[in-house]
């Protein structure tokens, strides 16, 4: 069982009031300006609290993507996850276990508030639709929460052990209690709201703020990611489908383009340009509070193996223009260029505030790898091949990538099954392509990959395949005041 603190902090002001009231029936009117969700303009704007401002890029830290870094500043949270162990440092600090899992649940309770408060709202035949609308990005900000929360919490799906409590009533009582739930059941659960919210979804109630938000797209590119995730590759490559089209390549940023290498002389214009909302290739944007994107914070790619693991192509003599530019981190190490790195103050005259990031929670070139792994399960070789072609035409420079299976057989040396030496060129794409982003966690979660760290003497330490402790611990505080079941150590 579990206990989530009523964070919603409308919520609370509502249940004083009606305690003050009990006593003194002169507060006949609201003393405060809080929100009523009386009309589908307020609780269409509360949804913006529906996504979680938490970033899933700490997850980084516990990945071979990372070495041990010199001349960074490093907390005890970054140690603990860099060892795989338990963090103990609390809910407060940010880019923790602890962190994600408060902040998704309280954009969870958002979404939650959003579609309880819907069911009671009039609507005519004109609002019907808009409606339709919000009830649709609720449950997709609901689903998607709960996507990440099961993924970080839970072991991969298929495996046994429990997930996360599914929540999907506003809190009501003090203190309310919720169970875990299998692995499995939640991903029902998700898959219900997802495709719930797919049939209702529409982008013509954004006002130019479209990528910020659940749009079609990004419904599409959710589904893609859910059932690979589920290796239900079938309907992996019929979300993908449905979104890339007949022209995928109009969904890939072009890094051999002369905009991105004009960008590449800025530190700051490359990370904007990257994450910019015109670009197509970005489906959903997110504000994250986080650190991760500082190069003093942590650990990141060595220096070394950051060339070595961009030089590995079947394409001799090409670049890779996915390598540069990259910030210097630390003595040692690097970071790639993806996040501009923010500050938004508390207040006009305040010196402090909250460092943040805009976040690529989904992007065209993750759907076209989705497709070209489900295709290469489902034996559409050809059609794998498409997908890693379109992708490397606007990746290496110095001539024209071409992609054989003969040459993925030559370059690995492999006798295997050609759908595994397909796999082996597509997990490292995939490392490539979203290095710091936050995904490689959840592949090595998927195909059972050991990570082995070094260390600051010279030893190392390693993370086997099947390691208990790629489920991450549920916070110490849902299980000692909640009694939630804690995962096996």
């Amino acid at each position: 069982m579990i206990r989530l603190r009523t964070i919603w902090k409308i919520k609370k002001v509502a249940l004083i009031v009606l305690l003050l009231s009990a006593c003194n029936d002169f507060l006949d009117e609201d003393p405060d300006n809080r929100v009523e969700l009386d009309n589908l303009e307020k609780a269409s704007q509360l949804l913006v609290n529906a996504y979680s401002t938490a970033s899933p890029n700490f997850t980084d830290w516990m990945t071979d993507n990372v070495q041990f870094t010199q001349g960074t500043n490093k907390r005890l949270s970054h140690q603990q996850m860099y060892a795989w162990e338990d963090v103990t440092t609390g809910p407060n600090e940010q880019d923790t276990p602890d962190f994600f899992w408060f902040q998704t649940y309280s954009a969870i309770s958002h979404a939650n508030e959003v579609l309880a408060i819907l069911e009671d709202l009039p609507v005519n035949g004109e609002s019907q639709a808009r409606k339709d609308a919000i009830e649709a990005e609720a449950l997709l900000t609901r689903a998607y929460g709960h996507f990440m929360l099961v993924n970080m919490f839970g072991q991969h799906f298929g495996q046994s052990g429990d997930g996360v409590p599914y929540i999907k009533e506003p809190e009501t009582v003090f203190l309310d209690t919720y169970e875990r739930r299998s692995v499995r059941r939640v991903y029902d659960d998700i898959e219900d709201d997802l495709l719930d919210g797919l049939e209702k979804v529409d982008d013509s109630f954004y006002n130019n703020s479209g990528k910020y938000h659940f749009n079609r797209n990004a419904a599409l590119a959710f589904a893609s990611r859910f059932y690979l995730f589920k290796r239900d590759f079938v309907r992996c490559k019929q979300y993908s489908d449905e979104l890339l089209g007949s022209n995928p390549g109009a969904f890939v940023r072009d890094l051999t383009s002369q905009q991105f290498q004009l960008a590449g002389s800025s530190v700051t214009e490359y990370p904007r340009l990257y994450t910019s909302p015109e670009l197509p290739a970005n489906l959903m944007l997110m504000r994250k509070i986080s650190l991760v994107q500082r190069t003093d914070f942590a650990y990141g790619p060595e220096s070394t193996f950051y060339s070595s693991l961009f030089d590995t192509s079947i394409f001799g003599g090409l670049t890779d223009e996915r390598e540069n530019p990259a910030f210097v981190k630390g003595l040692n190490a690097v970071y790639p260029a993806r996040y501009e790195n923010l500050f938004e103050r508390s207040s006009l005259n305040s010196s402090v505030g909250f460092p943040y990031y805009i976040h690529i929670a989904f992007s065209g070139e993750e759907v076209l790898l989705n497709r070209a792994e489900a295709n290469a399960f489902l034996g559409n070789l050809d059609e794998s091949i498409a997908d890693l072609q379109v992708l490397s035409e606007k990746r290496f420079s110095g001539g024209t990538p071409t992609i054989t299976l003969n040459d993925l057989q030559t370059f690995y040396n492999s006798t295997d099954d050609i759908n595994n030496v397909l796999s082996y060129i597509i997990f490292l794409e995939r490392r490539k392509e979203f290095i710091m982003q936050g995904l490689r966690w959840f592949d090595l979660k998927r195909y059972f990959i050991p990570v082995v760290h070094d260390l600051e003497g010279g030893s190392t330490i390693q993370l086997n395949g099947d390691d208990e402790r790629k489920a991450l611990q549920i916070p110490k505080s849902a299980v000692e005041v909640g009694g939630l079941e804690p995962n096996p150590r």
